[in-house]
């Protein structure tokens, strides 16, 4: 089976995100050579906070975070949450942070991509995947 369908993956991160809630980022703070980060939204369609345990590339002073939905052909919720509303926090470790979602363009697209190209293989299989073209989404410190 395929990992993009693995009902595995989606438990191993529900009990990742809570791990990383109960210990403060002590247990989960990396994986596959990415640390990770929590980033809350607002849905879209509750206005509920919602909680995702993401893989994150650090860039300049900010992070980047990767709409893959594991390569499947849809976004995932976060990232419709996203859109809606760009507002939003992320927790590392045990720091809360503000902030501005954007999605990555062009050059910067680019030059993002292949610095995650440097650091794991999973995003290119992802694309492989997909016809849909996966958002790089920027996530400015406010």
């Amino acid at each position: 089976m395929p990992a993009k369908h693995n009902p595995v993956i989606k438990l191993f991160w529900s009990i990742h995100l809570k791990l990383y809630q109960w210990s403060s980022g002590r247990i989960g703070s990396t994986i596959r050579g990415l640390p990770i980060l929590l980033l809350t939204t607002k849905g879209k369609i509750t206005g509920q906070l919602r909680t995702k345990a993401l893989m994150y590339l650090p860039y300049k002073n900010n992070f980047v975070v990767i709409a893959s939905n594991l390569g499947k052909d849809n976004h995932p919720a976060w990232w419709l949450n996203i859109l809606a509303e760009p507002k939003a926090s992320v927790q590392i470790g045990s720091s809360h942070i503000s902030v501005h979602a954007r999605e990555a363009q062009e050059d910067e697209r680019e030059g993002i991509w292949q610095m995650l190209a440097e650091k794991t293989s999973d995003y290119e299989q992802y694309r492989s995947w997909t016809s849909r073209r996966i958002p790089l989404v920027i996530l400015e410190r406010q």
